[in-house]
């Protein structure tokens, strides 16, 4: 495993290439300080009053998925008050056993900073059996519902016979996926190439022993279904320049966002403000780590390394200590709802870790093979 030299970004993420030793992500911040932040905004909005409804008897020019996090509080607060647009607001909710309180709170939050907010919830029943399958195939139990989450914002945005679709980072740019560049920095219409969308797909879905009838919330609109209905997917990250974790944060925090209680060495959430409207993420973030060598602190440090607000140095101990941490409590609550054993959790998870970087003799938690951050 190498690492990014300006930060810890090491080369086993999906789907990144480093070019002369630099990640994408950093190569999009550096050459990012050079462009005019006024003039992308102008262009962006040129393209979605192009795209817009206009006229439309709900009043809605557009569509925008939204969990109620900083980033979707952000995402709705830019296209609104900087973009001029009146969105229609997609929320793909969980079940009642994995919402959170702080996750309905801030969708209402979202209703009283005057959003029209549309929830849509699959049956729990077929989530979590789609949940359970995706986790005991690849200790990835997001990959069935990203699906959901994913592919809910279109289907409501054709049923509701709006062309726009609003969304926000460019993965491509921002985070070194580069399978969903499309043919301009806001053209998200290459996002079903990213590797959830593209891995997971209708005959898996049909292969898990559920009636065909209950699959099509996870079924993301096809590249004919998106010409037929003329859809759009915009990033409105590419014209905001002061994108990024803690500024979202901030900025929604200023207008309602309620943030996590528990503490980061539960969770490694550095900043209490990622995916809020449910805690089984936290899992999911230490069993990436232990797949790939890298978790959500690594994505906090290196955004921060980024911005200039540490160094390369300073970061390497605070992913140290909090990559992959995540307490007993969340690991036996998501056990428990897909009906396995906290064992049967563990031995999925070690059958799926990376032995290259971890050592997985024992019964305890995989221990790390590698020096972060070691060039």
């Amino acid at each position: 495993m190498k690492y990014c030299l300006r930060c810890l970004q090491p080369n086993s993420r999906p789907g990144t290439v480093f070019i002369e030793g630099v990640c994408p992500a950093c190569e999009f911040k550096f050459t990012s300080t050079k462009w005019d932040w006024q003039n992308r905004k102008r262009i962006l909005k040129h393209v979605v009053h192009t795209r817009k409804a206009v006229g439309h008897e709900s009043g809605h020019d557009s569509v925008l998925g939204v969990s109620g996090g900083k980033d979707s509080t952000r995402l709705a607060l830019f296209a609104r008050d900087a973009l001029g647009l009146n969105p229609l607001l997609v929320a793909v909710t969980y079940p009642p056993e994995q919402m959170t309180i702080a996750g309905s709170r801030n969708l209402n939050n979202l209703n009283n900073l005057g959003f029209d907010v549309y929830q849509t919830s699959p049956s729990p029943t077929t989530w979590k059996l789609l949940m359970r399958a995706a986790f005991l195939e690849s200790a990835n139990w997001a990959k069935s519902t990203e699906l959901a989450l994913f592919s809910g914002v279109p289907q409501i945005a054709i049923e509701n016979g709006l062309e726009l679709v609003l969304w926000g980072e460019n993965p491509g740019l921002q985070l070194g996926a580069l399978e969903t560049l499309g043919k301009e920095g806001w053209d998200g219409n290459s996002l079903r190439n990213m590797n959830t969308l593209a891995g997971m797909n209708e005959q898996w879905l049909l292969g898990q022993n559920i009636d065909e009838s209950h699959i099509g919330p996870y079924l993301f609109p096809s590249k004919s279904e998106f010409e037929k209905h003329n859809l759009q997917v915009v990033f409105l990250g590419w014209a905001m320049g002061n994108w990024g974790l803690l500024e979202n944060g901030l900025m929604s925090g200023l207008v309602g966002l309620q943030g996590r209680r528990d503490s980061a060495t539960n969770t490694s959430d550095l900043i209490y403000l990622t995916s809020l409207d449910e805690d089984w993420v936290i899992l999911n973030q230490m069993i990436k780590y232990y797949k790939y060598g890298f978790g959500r602190a690594t994505d906090y440090v290196n955004e921060w390394i980024r911005t200039g607000r540490i160094t390369r140095s300073e970061g390497i101990p605070l992913v140290q200590k909090f990559d992959g941490v995540c307490a007993d409590r969340y690991i036996e609550s998501f056990s428990s709802f897909i009906g396995i054993t906290t064992r049967e959790f563990w031995l999925t998870v070690r059958k799926f870790s990376n032995a290259n970087l971890f050592d997985l003799s024992g019964h305890g938690r995989p221990k790390p093979l590698f020096n972060v951050g070691q060039l």
